[in-house]
Formats: structure tokens, C-alpha cells, sequence
């Protein structure tokens, strides 16, 4: 699956001139799970990841390249949560490598099930707010969560444990960013064309609409490596 990498590659450049704090990985040192649908009002928050309408992104790739996800990782560029005393940028970036899938329906599965498990992510005092539409992935602090020493590295130890609950699932790199990066504008445009690989697939999976002259997604199939392929591979099957 080589549908993401350049989406990777291009994060590993655009943050290649920074220089990360790498976290403690510990399958027993994750932030427990909180209610269901927990509601974390504004009076009860120490601060937003993402609020005051601060940049805020969201994606995550799939690999078979052990290259790009050698081993289980958490990276972070900037503070942690407890150096965080107001609103702050922020993106959660998480790369996946997984095994290696002949069948391409069950591989688009796979991602899709993958994608779903930040919906689950049910985390004590951590509440979530994804928007599908401008990619964004907000956090409000419970004020409790941070006087009971909440950290990336517990919230990053969490999200490995349950994406390594899928047995497709090898290694898992997490990486959090709070500082204000002039990367934003690009890691946005990430978000948004991995958005687009996926539907593409999607749509070639279906079969629907295989005339390249005349499909909205021809400029996926051109750029991404391995789309075209499938594409053809697909047209062959389905004739």
C-alpha cells in the first residue's frame, strides 16, 4: 500500500528542520478512557488545542514501507500539555505501517476502520472535536486532566494501543505539533489530498466512472503513485 507515501515523505521533509522531543512508548502508560460522549464545558477547560481559531489539522497514512514506520514512536514539536496555558495550534499526524494486502477492497477496509478510530478515542478529560469539512481536529483540557499530570505521551501511548488492536496494524508513529509552524498551510493541503486518495480508491474500487478523460479525480490517478495501476488492474477485472 504506497497510495499515502508521498503524503509521508513530504511531511518528513516539511519537518525535517525542526527537531523533536521524542516520547516514552509504553503500551501500560496510557491515558485512560473517560465516558462516553464525555462533555468538557468551556468553565471546566484549561485550555484548547486548536481553539481561538488557531490552525488545527488532522491525517493519517497507511505504509508498507518499514522505512517510514520502523517502530512504534511519539513524536512531539513544541509543549506539552503541562507547558500549556492558553490556546495553541496543533496537529495530530499519525502514520501506520501495516501489512501487506493483495486484496484491495480489503485494504480500503482496512483504512477506513483505521480512519474510525479517533471517533472511539474516548480519553479522560481529552475531548475531541473532528470536522470532516476544513480537516480540523480540536482538543479541550479538562482542567482535571491536567492536574492529574496528563501528557502527549500518555495520550500518544493510547492511540498506539488502540491502532495496534487491529492485527494489520506493525508499528505506529504519532506525531503531536503545538508550536507555530509556518507548515500549517501545508500539512492542511496533506490533510486534504490524503482525503482525496481515499475517495479515489474508493471510486476506483467501484468501478464507477473508469472513462480517466472524464473523471473530477484524473489528478489523483496521475500524481499518486500506484493509483493508476490499480485503476487499470480494476478495468481489467471488471471487464
Amino acid at each position: 500500500m504506497e497510495l499515502y507515501d508521498s503524503i509521508i515523505k513530504n511531511t518528513i521533509d516539511l519537518l525535517s528542520p525542526y527537531t523533536p522531543t521524542s516520547l516514552a512508548v509504553s503500551k501500560d502508560n496510557a491515558w485512560p478512557m473517560g465516558s462516553l460522549n464525555e462533555l468538557i464545558l468551556k468553565k471546566d477547560s484549561k485550555f484548547e488545542l486548536g481553539g481561538s481559531y488557531k490552525p488545527a489539522v488532522n491525517y493519517q497514512c497507511v505504509t508498507t514501507l518499514e522505512s517510514f514506520v520502523k517502530k512504534d514512536e511519539i513524536l512531539l514539536y513544541g509543549k506539552d500539555l503541562s507547558e500549556i496555558s492558553t490556546d495553541v495550534s496543533f496537529a495530530r499526524l499519525a502514520f501506520l505501517q501495516i501489512n501487506n494486502l493483495e486484496d484491495d477492497d480489503t485494504a480500503y477496509k482496512a483504512i477506513k476502520e483505521l480512519e474510525f478510530i479517533k471517533y472511539n478515542m474516548n480519553l479522560d478529560g481529552y475531548m475531541m472535536r473532528a470536522s470532516t469539512m476544513d480537516k480540523r481536529e480540536q482538543v479541550r483540557i479538562a482542567k482535571t486532566a491536567i492536574n492529574s499530570s496528563i501528557s502527549f505521551e500518555s495520550v500518544g501511548n493510547a492511540f498506539i494501543n488502540k491502532y495496534k488492536e487491529n492485527p494489520l496494524v506493525k508499528d505506529v508513529k504519532i506525531i503531536f505539533i503545538t508550536s507555530d509552524m509556518p507548515i500549517f498551510k501545508n500539512l492542511i493541503s496533506n490533510a486534504e489530498k490524503v482525503d482525496k486518495i481515499t475517495l479515489t480508491l474508493n471510486h476506483v474500487l467501484s468501478n464507477m466512472n473508469l472513462d480517466c478523460h472524464s473523471c473530477n479525480l484524473k489528478s489523483i490517478c496521475d500524481e499518486v503513485e500506484g493509483m493508476r495501476e490499480l485503476h487499470f488492474k480494476n478495468s481489467k477485472t471488471s471487464n
